[in-house]
């Protein structure tokens, strides 16, 4: 490649990802090069404001089409930008809660890793995001899951934390194993590893049934090495430990940013290749004839997710299965595979950040104060923070999809989304309403906690600037997309399309 085709590229569409990559880069230097007496928790302002010029970046780009650079290898379309915001705003949020992170061992002498290496795994999730070509889209796959091994063993002399890393890197390891192979099995067959090509090749194959049953392969390969990244039963077994044993600002990172990374992979490799494959039958698709089996793990997901939460007194433990059970209600959107799909898994993943990062920034609260991680913990909240109980119980309520939040109109979208549909997925949605139901419990399990019992200690508790700056915006956004969900749905039509200009 000469000098002058280099400098034809518009490589003004890689501004969000250099701006991350340099700021990456930049914190390293800084950690290596500052004195031992210097106090890296500072260094979240110089991540957050990487992020921050990252989402302005982004935000110059909506109106810009779509761009394609590298041999269609990276590309800029309103699926991409979608999600890195979603993904940036996600992330600038748990730079707030890490910088307020004060465990009492393990964790301190490494903070300053914490940072450049949370920024290495949003690059790559960014870059998932965009990837038009398998192996770019490995890389970025790579890149996340590399970094998050990483993080989920941070705190070096605990116990639990290094427990967490080494399962998380055994199935992490078995993940990408079968990804790689149902992806080989793609390349193999179509002979190129461009998406957008590879589409038009299957599509001319299956249309004469050639390989049909060898795509048919590939795709559940493909699905259950995803199914291990976004945690869906019953691949999720490693999801609760990890969650347990990393540090509290990481398992936030794990439950918003990774998982959003998962099914922005799930989006771009399923819908992109398997809608467009026709199948035995003339009037479905591929994926439309063999959309029951993501629908029978949507429905798994919902259903051990919620009821193993019942048992949980670790307050982690318990939002690891809780998390589980979100990814099966926004399986059951990509399910359903109707005009509204791409808004339901967008607006539920948008919510999701807010109502999730917000309770767990008062996780990190309490459980940095107690130095323990049961349920009982939080007896008596409201005595000690009228603000962090209230704030809490609407981030729980909205989890739980109670009217006036966020989390219900999500919900809600999804599940109209499944009877919308020819034939409705009836049994889905009644899936979705016994795994709402069931978690009312353990969530209105914890309220009951902070407003009916004794305090489990004296002493007021004082919210750090970075917790309290993390709470109140996720609860004006739980508040806003709750009340007004018009105005995200506005935002999305407007700028990124629908659905189905995504498939275009």
């Amino acid at each position: 490649m000469d000098l002058d085709t280099l400098l034809s590229y518009k490589w003004g569409a890689m501004a969000p990802e250099f701006i991350i990559l340099g700021a990456s880069v930049l914190l390293s230097l800084l950690d290596l090069f500052l004195p031992k007496t210097y106090k890296r928790n500072s260094l979240a302002w110089f991540a957050l404001a990487g992020v921050i010029l990252a989402l302005i970046s982004l935000g110059t780009l909506i109106s810009g089409g779509t761009v394609s650079i590298l041999n269609n290898t990276f590309r800029l379309d309103s699926f991409s930008i979608a999600f890195k915001f979603i993904l940036l705003l996600g992330s600038a949020l748990v730079i707030l809660i890490a910088h307020s992170y004060q465990p009492k061992e393990g964790f301190r002498a490494f903070r300053g890793e914490f940072y450049y290496l949370f920024l290495t795994g949003l690059l790559g999730a960014m870059f998932m995001a965009s990837s038009g070509d398998l192996i770019t889209l490995f890389v970025g796959l790579e890149l996340l899951s590399v970094s998050s091994y990483i993080l989920a063993g941070m705190r070096k002399t605990s116990q639990e934390s290094n427990e967490a890393a080494m399962k998380y890197v055994i199935n992490g390891g078995i993940a990408t194993a079968i990804t790689l192979f149902g992806m080989s099995y793609l390349y193999g067959l179509s002979g190129t590893t461009n998406i957008s090509e590879m589409a038009k090749i299957m599509s001319g194959q299956a249309a004469e049934h050639q390989y049909l049953y060898l795509y048919g392969l590939a795709f559940f390969m493909v699905l259950i090495g995803l199914s291990f990244k976004i945690a869906a039963a019953p691949f999720h077994m490693w999801a609760p430990d990890v969650y347990q044993g990393s540090p509290t600002p990481v398992a936030s990172y794990l439950s918003v940013i990774s998982k959003t990374a998962g099914f922005i992979l799930l989006l771009r490799l399923i819908l992109t290749l398997f809608l467009t494959i026709p199948g035995d039958k003339a009037d479905l698709s591929f994926l439309e004839q063999n959309s029951t089996y993501i629908g029978c793990l949507a429905g798994i997901t919902i259903i051990a997710g919620n009821v193993a939460a019942l048992r949980q007194r670790n307050i982690k433990r318990m939002f690891a299965y809780s998390s589980i059970a979100q990814a099966g209600y926004i399986l059951a959107g990509i399910t359903a595979l109707g005009y509204f799909t791409f808004d339901a898994v967008w607006f539920y993943l948008l919510a999701y950040v807010f109502m999730n990062l917000g309770a767990f920034a008062v996780i990190q609260l309490m459980t940095d104060q107690s130095n323990s991680g049961d349920i009982s913990e939080f007896a008596g909240l409201y005595r000690r923070s009228p603000v962090a109980a209230l704030s809490f119980s609407i981030f729980l309520l909205s989890l739980a999809g109670i009217p006036g939040t966020a989390g219900f109109i999500g919900k809600l979208t999804i599940f109209m989304n499944t009877l919308m549909t020819e034939p409705g997925h009836f049994l889905l949605a009644s899936l979705m309403i016994a795994g709402t139901v069931i978690s009312y419990f353990y969530y209105f399990g914890i309220m009951v906690q902070m407003f009916f019992r004794p305090q489990a200690a004296e002493g007021r508790v004082v919210l750090p600037a970075g917790i309290g700056a993390v709470v109140m915006i996720a609860l004006a956004g739980t508040l806003i997309l709750g009340l007004a969900p018009n105005s995200a749905f506005t935002f999305l039509h407007h700028n990124f399309g629908s659905f189905n200009d995504f498939l275009k």
